[in-house]
């Protein structure tokens, strides 16, 4: 049978740019982007196109970031999506190569932040499984300095971000890719846990402050019933805009009466 024609709608660099100068988007300003690409509809140009669009919307003195983790240089023995046989284990751990915020390809946060990465000109932070990359003139005040024992806490992006009054946009995206939630689960008291990765000198464990998405899903609903957020459509998708600030405040009082966290996490084996 032939392949049905697309529904649409159909979206240009030119209607991402005007849909979020009208939702409120500013010339100049920071904006973190989480996005879903095929919430959009059909985008002429794919993801090019809706960089292209972001960065007219904010305009040569505006800069944009996105996430661009890599949750495959971790330990093989927490995969889970697929699996690998446990003989495997201490090969994988032995061959698997460090991070290059040039080479190594974000994973797992869809295709646009791979797209930013690559555009010319993009700064990419330092930590080798949840970096960020910037395009703009503040992206190297954001990407510098990332800890390497710090994902998305104090001494990461984030808390720049945070600092720098940038606002969220939540592009087709939900509230459960929101990582300026996660600044909130460094500033409340939660378990520690070993993650394992390759380091420059081999295998290596970093004590780090457990994080997890888990009812992110439900603190996003309260969040925007309580606080203000612009929503919208550009294209088919859902948008919300909001400043991380204001997200960081709100989960830091959600998730201790929401989602305590007092249990420990068993340390990955070095």
């Amino acid at each position: 049978m032939p392949t049905p024609p697309p529904t649409g709608p159909l979206v240009s660099r030119d209607t991402v740019a005007t849909q979020l100068r009208a939702l409120g988007v500013e010339p100049g300003e920071i904006l973190l982007v989480h996005a879903s690409l095929s919430s959009l509809g059909w985008v002429n140009g794919g993801a090019v196109a809706v960089v292209q669009g972001l960065l007219d919307a904010l305009g040569p003195t505006g800069t944009l970031v996105v996430p661009t983790q890599s949750a495959d240089l971790s330990d093989p023995a927490v995969w889970g999506n697929p699996p690998v046989p446990e003989e495997w284990w201490d090969r994988i751990r032995a061959t698997m190569p460090a991070y290059d915020p040039l080479v190594t390809p974000a994973r797992g946060v869809g295709v646009l932040p791979e797209t930013v990465r690559t555009w010319p000109g993009a700064l990419r932070s330092a930590h080798p499984q949840t970096s960020f990359a910037a395009l703009g003139p503040r992206a190297r005040d954001i990407t510098e300095g990332h800890a390497p024992d710090c994902r998305l806490g104090e001494r990461s992006p984030l808390s720049r971000l945070e600092q720098l009054g940038a606002r969220v946009l939540l592009l087709g995206a939900g509230y459960d890719a929101c990582t300026s939630f996660h600044l909130a689960e460094y500033r409340i008291p939660g378990p520690l846990v070993g993650v394992g990765r390759p380091g420059p000198g081999g295998w290596e464990t970093v004590t780090e402050v457990s994080i997890t998405s888990d009812r992110f899903d439900e603190l996003g609903h309260d969040f925007e019933r309580d606080r203000p957020v612009v929503r919208a459509k550009v294209g088919a998708a859902d948008v919300r805009l909001f400043p991380v600030a204001d997200a960081v405040a709100y989960a830091e009082r959600w998730l201790p009466l929401h989602r305590p966290r007092a249990e420990e996490f068993p340390h990955p084996r070095a």
